[in-house]
């Protein structure tokens, strides 16, 4: 275990291999549990929410994915959906045997890809005493079809070719043809949208993680593009929030609200921006809204079936749904 002044690092068993997460030590007895999306680690992908849920208190778990980062699993920067849930569902257990933690206290946060998970985790495990999902790939159908619009038809091709090829050399245990998480329009990437190219200035400023590896096996995005965990969230029992940015042209920003709208406990934040504003100007807006969330639902919170949904600026009052 490694330990630094306010976190240290913690190891569980995910599958056949194990799972490598930050542990963030709290004091009010709730505790947080988040991941990153899609090939994004757990420092680039969590640090700036990680922290300030810690300083309010909040104990914070917040994992590599197998095949990424300090966790275990081979071949490296594989995405495959079944397994990311299932380090979910152990960090879930994990988490509820840390010291000063509240079983009955945990929440989940994720964005992008694994503010998808956020869906169909919350929806499996109704113990969970809230969920956040930022900025969530909802829809997966959805977002492929937006990203051909700004993709030259034949880079697309040159995209599933690559997956298809990628995949069946797996199947002969190939080592992964890698694609960059993000490129400029015509070059062959998992994101190629307007609001994409910023992933780096959002999660990496200053190439503050040097080790964070910008790429996924192509194989992963064939499974990224039919995921729809979206469709999990009238199943979601706990609080969810979802928070959605109005020009988000990587995860769309519809899908998400609707899947709030369908929860019966949801609550929706939209703000202005693309896909990870939340991490740029728009952060400390993003921020406040998740941690009222969180003080109101792990903290002090309502009564059972209550539901609210909130539009506009992240610091509305929710409203109740009509």
């Amino acid at each position: 275990m490694s330990v630094s002044a306010e976190r240290e690092k913690v190891r569980w068993v995910s599958g056949d291999t194990e799972c490598a997460a930050w542990h963030y030590p709290g004091t009010n007895g709730a505790c947080v549990i988040m991941a990153g999306g899609g090939g994004v680690t757990k420092e680039p992908g969590t640090d700036p929410f990680a922290r300030r849920f810690h300083d309010a208190g909040f104990t914070v778990l917040a994992l590599d994915h197998r095949h990424l980062g300090e966790s275990g699993g081979q071949p490296r920067q594989v995405v495959r959906i079944g397994e990311q849930l299932a380090d979910w569902q152990a960090a879930i257990a994990f988490a509820a045997t840390l010291p000063g933690v509240d079983p009955a206290r945990l929440a989940i946060w994720g964005f992008s890809l694994s503010g998808g998970h956020v869906f169909r985790v919350a929806a499996r495990n109704p113990h969970l005493a809230a969920a956040i999902a930022q900025t969530p790939n909802a829809d997966g159908p959805a977002a492929t079809r937006n990203a051909m619009r700004h993709q030259k038809p034949l880079v697309m091709l040159r995209l599933t070719a690559m997956g298809l090829l990628d995949a069946v050399g797996g199947l002969f245990g190939r080592q992964p043809l890698l694609v960059p998480l993000a490129g400029k329009p015509g070059t062959v990437a998992l994101l190629t949208t307007p609001d994409g190219i910023d992933g780096d200035r959002a999660l990496n400023p200053d190439n503050r993680y040097p080790d964070w590896q910008q790429a996924v096996a192509a194989r992963s995005v064939l499974r990224i593009g039919s995921y729809r965990p979206g469709r999990y969230a009238s199943e979601v029992r706990c609080p969810l929030l979802v928070l959605v940015c109005d020009q988000d042209r990587s995860a769309l920003a519809e899908p998400a609200a609707a899947a709030a709208r369908r929860a019966p406990r949801g609550e929706l934040v939209r703000m202005p921006g693309g896909h990870y504003e939340p991490f740029l100007e728009g952060h400390e807006h993003a921020v406040e809204a998740e941690l009222a969330f969180l003080r109101r639902h792990l903290i002090d919170p309502a009564p059972a079936g209550h539901s609210a949904i909130a539009t506009g600026a992240a610091d509305s009052s929710p409203e109740r749904p009509a």
